[in-house]
């Protein structure tokens, strides 16, 4: 595996760091989730953070142990001296208050890594708080994402994740520059300036007119056809033509002859013009089909079309399950579900799990063995709660 032979010391809770540790240690890296001795707290979060430790903390170790004690600094000191990689997405200062900031940890290993995942990046913001909701209100997405007077933050951690892909493209740079010079580095990446580089193409949007941009449910959209339609038997199905030659295709899939031949919706801007009367009676027209009829039609001539789905439909999805995109992850109640593999394919292979999320502590012998603590020494430090085995 393209990272395997790196160690990492992982200092994460909920999703954008751990997102981050999750790719490292997907791609071969050796991953050490450090977390308090009961236990990271993500570990017991419910309502929507129910899936969060079991899905962003498969294939890496557990090291619990007390960061506030002398010992359990001196452990992290020693491990640090053998570290290729630290990330850690708490609070502003917290890592520095701990002893743990990138310049104590630069004094132990000069050619350390430090990924450092915030809410802000420098700036009059950087010492504020933040989460993924947050920045998506002050960064513009959830004012796009919801209707007018109504922001909405999007249907998933976009920002948490997407700001720890950030993390993990900064990390792969300062390996490629170590390479070159042997030096460290210290990598920064942040919610709220990753939420606005994802706005940022509304941002150009609005540069050239004079008006306010409306949001994404209230665009003009540039293609004549784009949107969901009902179905026969009371369900919804997406279609989007985006050419003139879709158009044509749509045509000869649903037999109608009579727009293929109609010269005012020969084009999409024509077919825009027309919009006043062509839409209700293209909906009219999709509302007699069921919506498998609708799919095989679509999928044989080559038009755009997507089911609306929900996350339970995505366990049985025949791309998903052919394709080798899911993998079977121990869940916290004791049963496997099949999520998301990393979504890449290296050489025409996938990445496959090696361990489900750890149980707390299970690393702690072992790394503790690492620096010849003997047992008598690991047990004495488990007595006192300096770590839990």
């Amino acid at each position: 595996m393209i990272l395997e032979g790196l160690r990492v010391l992982e200092f994460t809770h909920a999703v954008m760091g751990p997102c981050a540790g999750m790719m490292l240690a997907d791609n071969g890296a050796d991953v050490i989730l450090v977390e308090p001795t009961d236990g990271s707290s993500t570990r017991r979060l419910k309502g929507f953070g129910t899936g969060y430790f079991s899905f962003y903390n498969r294939n890496k170790k557990s090291l619990a142990i007390n960061l506030k004690s002398p010992e359990g600094l001196q452990i992290i000191y020693d491990l640090a001296k053998s570290t290729d990689i630290i990330v850690e997405n708490f609070g502003p200062g917290t890592m520095d208050r701990l002893g743990l900031g990138y310049e104590k940890l630069k004094e132990i290993n000069e050619s350390i890594i430090y990924c450092s995942l915030k809410g802000f990046l420098s700036g009059p913001y950087e010492k504020r708080h933040a989460m993924d909701e947050v920045v998506q209100m002050m960064g513009g997405m959830a004012y796009m994402t919801g209707r007018s007077g109504d922001p909405l933050r999007a249907g998933t951690s976009a920002i948490d994740i997407t700001g720890g892909m950030f993390g993990y493209i900064g990390i792969l740079q300062a390996l490629y520059e170590k390479e070159k010079t042997g030096k460290g580095a210290f990598v920064k990446a942040s919610l709220y300036e990753t939420c606005t580089f994802l706005v940022g193409q509304h941002m150009a949007y609005q540069s050239q007119v004079d008006y306010p941009i409306p949001p994404m449910p209230e665009r003009v959209s540039a293609w004549s056809i784009y949107r969901i339609f009902e179905t026969q038997d009371q369900d919804k199905i997406f279609i989007g033509i985006i050419s003139d030659k879709h158009w044509v295709r749509f045509c000869d899939a649903f037999e109608w002859i009579d727009w293929k031949e109609n010269a005012r919706l020969a084009t999409n801007n024509q077919r825009i013009d027309e919009r006043e009367w062509f839409i209700p009676e293209l909906e009219q027209r999709m509302s007699e089909f069921t919506k498998e009829e609708i799919i095989k039609r679509c999928d044989k001539n080559s038009i755009p079309f997507a089911p609306i789905t929900q996350p339970k439909d995505l366990y049985e999805d025949l791309q998903l399950n052919e394709g080798n995109s899911l993998m079977p992850i121990k869940m916290r109640n004791g049963e496997y579900a099949k999520l998301p593999k990393f979504p890449l394919e290296y050489n025409g292979t996938r990445i496959e799990k090696r361990f489900d999320p750890p149980i707390i502590g299970d690393a702690v012998r072992s790394l503790l063995q690492e620096l010849n603590y003997s047992d008598e020494q690991i047990g004495a430090l488990e007595s006192k709660q300096v770590i839990k085995t």
